[in-house]
This record gives C-alpha cells, structure tokens and sequence, in this order.
C-alpha cells in the first residue's frame, strides 16, 4: 500500500470518527414542546406520558412549555427555548414571513376556534359596525388574521377600528368588564365567554379559520429527523386515543382550563381531530389567508405567499390517516 493511499485512508477514518463525534455531541438530551389550551392533543400527549416513553431509551427527557397562544408559540421558536410550537396555518406563515425559522409539519385539529364577540347586550350585529370601535385582539394569532379579513370583506381596515392589543385571556376579561367593545375570541375561552356571560359570535365564518398546526425549528429537524419522526408518532398516539375516548378528552381539557363541562363541550363541537398528515389542503387554506392579508396591506406586496407556503410546508414527515 502507498503511502498516499495509507493518508488517504487515515484521514477518511479520523473525519469519520470526528463526524460520528460531532453527532454524539449535537444529539439532544432534552426536547422542548409546548402545550396549549387551544390543542387538545398536545394535552392528552402531555398528561399520557407517550412520548416520555419513546425517548426513554435514548436518554432524551421532556419539558413541557405552555403557548397561551400562536404569537408566543412562535416567539418561543425563533428564540431556540422551544422545538416544537402549536400555532394556526396563517400565523405560522407570518411567522415565516417575517423571518422565524421554522417548518410546519403536522396537523392537530381543523378548529373553527375564531369568530368575533361582542357583549350579551351590544348592539354590534354585523363587521361594519365595528367602525371607530375598540377591538381587543392578540397580534399574530388566528383571531387577529380573522379580523383583518373579516374587515376587509366589510371594506374596512383595522386603522377603522381601535385596536386593543391583549392576550387572549385578557380580550376576554376587557370585553366582559366593557373595556371593549369587541374581542376577536379564541376557544376555549371563547365558549366560556358565551356559556358564562352571554356573549354572541356576531361574525362567524369557519373557512377563514386556518388550521392547527405543529411547528419545528428548521434547523432542529435537520439535524434529528428521526427524532421529529418519534415525537409526531407520539402525537398519533395521543391523537388516536382522544378521538376514541371523548369523555376522556373533555375530561383532559377540563382539567387544565378549569372551566366547566359546558364549556368544554362547546369547544369540542367546533374542534375537529380527525385530520394529521400536513399537505395540499392546509397548503390551499394558508396560501389564501396570506393572500388576503396582503391585498389588506399586512402582508408586503412584493411576497411570494405561495412560494414562502411551499418552503413552511415540510411534508416528508407526513404520517398516514
């Protein structure tokens, strides 16, 4: 053997070692995902222990990071201190939009989870009403996507309208104390707004709700597909299980919210779970929000919605209905 091949070979070895060591030291010990009221399988995957399971072996724990809604979903995954974030279809294209390095890459419900709300005694009937008027809202979420198209199909815009920037939770409280005039609700807290207090959907349309989607850092699926490939097994197995216990479902969402069976039951009638495998269909419902946010002006016209949807979209860890 020459000693040029013997260099060869020594040094294809040591970069193989040096590669293999590298993989070693970047494999996580630790996964970060969220949880949120507003995805009912992240609460039964949370309560269940499933996924724990599926890493016990390779040594990698769990922390658990609540989402009070998409915006902070999406905070936490541009910020690294979470992998894995529950958002809508639309705000994670805003997300993307805006920079967030991030890939959707699995559906967990097809909710109609928005609509606007006024009080029990408002006189707010219709979207034109709401000129002049103040409109809680959480920017960067489904609700307020939902609004801005909601006031652009009532040729309004939302400088016709005194935006009240809030968390949803808090929407909910300024809207029954009559500190506005409107809300752009998110269940479950929205179904407690009617159960509780009376509070009318005056503005519903279930095709501007965009789907509830899964996120990963774009870099953390790069470097551990199969990991991300463990972790949506997992939520399969969360999935399937809420769909064939109901009760136990209601009983999960209950237990976190603390809010009634009414109220969760309301929920449930507008939270569909029987859909996972992230494609075309998502792909079509996002691509027109983002169009009708850019004809709104939200969106920069000079953005490929459709070309920024196909690179948000990662359908290679699709699961199978």
């Amino acid at each position: 053997m020459t000693i040029s091949r013997r260099l060869a070979i020594a040094g294809l070895a040591a970069s193989l070692v040096l590669s293999a060591g590298q993989a070693f030291a970047q494999a996580p010990k630790e996964i970060r995902i969220d949880f949120a009221t507003y995805n009912p399988v992240s609460l039964v995957l949370k309560d269940s222990g499933i996924l724990e399971k599926a890493l016990a072996a390779d040594g990698i724990t769990v922390r658990w990071v609540q989402s009070a809604g998409s915006n902070k979903a999406l905070e936490f995954l541009n910020a690294g201190s979470l992998d894995f974030g529950s958002t809508a279809g639309a705000a994670a294209l805003i997300g993307k939009i805006n920079g967030n390095p991030i890939k959707s890459i699995y559906v967990y419900s097809r909710p109609e989870w928005t609509a606007l709300v006024t009080g029990a005694k408002s006189e707010i009937t219709k979207v034109a009403d709401l000129k002049g008027k103040r409109v809680a809202v959480t920017r960067g979420t489904d609700p307020h996507i939902f609004l801005v198209r909601a006031l652009a199909e009532a040729k309004l815009t939302e400088k016709d309208v005194r935006l009240v920037l809030l968390q949803h939770a808090d929407g909910r409280l300024a809207l029954e104390r009559g500190d506005v005039d409107a809300w752009a609700g998110l269940d479950p807290l929205m179904a407690a707004a009617e159960v509780e207090s009376g509070a009318k959907l005056f503005h519903r349309k279930a095709a501007d709700n965009t789907w509830g989607i899964l996120n990963v850092r774009e870099a953390f699926a790069k470097d551990n597909p199969a990991l991300v490939r463990k972790v949506l097994a997992a939520y399969e197995q969360a999935r399937t299980y809420a769909l064939a216990n109901p009760a136990e479902l209601k009983k999960t969402l209950v237990a976190y919210t603390k809010l009634s069976d009414a109220v969760i039951e309301r929920q449930l009638t507008r939270t569909e779970l029987t859909h996972s495998s992230i494609g075309s269909a998502q792909a079509e419902t996002i691509i027109a929000a983002g169009l009708a946010l850019q004809e709104a002006g939200v969106v920069p016209a000079k953005t490929d919605v459709k070309a920024v949807v196909d690179d948000l979209l990662d359908r290679s860890f699709a699961v199978t209905n």
